[in-house]
């Protein structure tokens, strides 16, 4: 036993292991800057923030090595037990109190610390959506397959739209397509089903580039849509412009670790969670938001490589559907802090302040890992 994870964790791709400690370095810079007590002593690095970051982050990476040395393969006996459990936690928030009038996170006692489950419950999907389509391989395209496919999503879907959490339940949508099209289901059913995505991309992309002005669109959308959804596809709200300026200020080379003036005065919102893109450019400039997205361009890319090296169809589906979970987090969190996309609450993943979204991605990547490692095992 003892031979076999060492051969195991001997064929990890350590390049993805040094991808992920330079990205949660940085993240750690930005939220040791942005975080500071300006009271304090400004040479402190340990922000109270940074403490508490360190501490998920520690649990995250046990997380990923627990993972990468369990077989991805007894994923598939329980699925629909992480499925339920996730469901429950989801159902569970409705009965608990609201943290920042919102029902997102339970409190964990004594330790001041706070989980979401809905982290977890994009990870479930991806797990329990690849088992169906594996099992239901002969018939992938029978239209009862899709049914059953739309069924696994659309309630973890409807669950946390409702909490409301609308970024988190627009990540399960190209999750879902994606592993849908891995999975064998019909084009036909594929295109149907990308015409929503379509239409919603086509709306935002008219309000954002200014064809269509947010005044005009606001009264057809308002049919459909709650108000503070309406005012999220308005490119002129304070969130989208200080994310902006925050990136602008930084120019070519930043204002410097530490250096930045802008978030001083409170100017930019979610510093360090949401808009922790926007802060690194402000401090670290041009090069280094180019330093970021070739990171993470690289982790995406370490992730797809997972996907074609895989030995069989439930390894390839899990390992597509959590590289475009991570795909789909850096797309949203960029743009929305560069003014293409609403501010919808995504976090840049590995990055951004919070320990729910962190210990989820690490065992995400444990998961694609356990893949990868195995893809000479038989």
């Amino acid at each position: 036993m003892y031979a076999r994870a060492v051969r195991v964790f001997s064929r990890i791709d350590l390049r993805l292991v040094g991808i992920v400690l330079a990205l949660q370095i940085c993240g750690l810079l930005t939220i040791s800057a942005y975080s500071q007590d300006l009271l304090l002593e400004p040479s402190s690095f340990f922000q109270p923030n940074v403490k508490s970051q360190l501490q998920w982050m520690a649990v995250s990476w046990v997380c990923f090595f627990i993972f990468v040395r369990f077989d991805y393969a007894q994923l598939r006996e329980w699925a629909w037990i992480l499925y339920a459990l996730s469901i429950l936690a989801l159902i569970g928030l409705f009965f608990t109190d609201p943290i920042v009038r919102v029902q997102r996170w339970y409190r964990i006692p004594l330790v001041g610390m706070s989980i979401q489950p809905s982290e977890m419950a994009k990870v479930a999907v991806v797990i329990t959506l690849s088992w169906f389509l594996e099992r239901r391989a002969l018939i992938s395209e029978h239209f009862s397959t899709l049914l059953g496919a739309l069924a696994i999503v659309g309630l973890p879907f409807l669950l946390i739209l409702k909490q409301p959490d609308l970024g988190t339940a627009t990540v399960l949508y190209p999750m879902t397509m994606v592993i849908l099209y891995f999975g064998g289901v019909s084009l036909r059913s594929l295109k149907v089903l990308s015409i929503p995505g379509i239409c919603v991309v086509a709306l935002v992309f008219l309000t954002f580039s200014g064809v269509v002005p947010h005044d005009r669109l606001r009264p057809y959308m308002a049919r459909f849509l709650k108000e503070y959804q309406c005012e999220r596809l308005n490119p002129e709200t304070h969130h989208q412009r200080a994310s902006q300026t925050a990136i602008a200020i930084g120019g070519v080379k930043g204002a410097g670790w530490r250096q930045g003036e802008y978030w001083r005065g409170g100017s930019l919102p979610a510093a360090y969670t949401d808009s922790i893109f926007a802060a690194f450019g402000e401090e670290f400039g041009l090069i280094g938001v180019l330093f970021l997205l070739i990171l993470y361009y690289l982790l995406i890319s370490c992730c797809f490589q997972t996907v074609s090296v895989a030995k069989d169809s439930f390894g390839r589906l899990i390992a597509s559907g959590i590289a475009v979970y991570i795909t789909v987090h850096v797309v949203i969190n960029v743009g929305m802090m560069c003014g293409c996309l609403p501010v919808t609450g995504v976090p840049l993943l590995l990055m951004s302040y919070g320990g729910s979204s962190l210990t989820m991605t690490m065992t995400a990547l444990g998961i694609t890992q356990s893949v990868y490692s195995r893809r000479f095992m038989f």
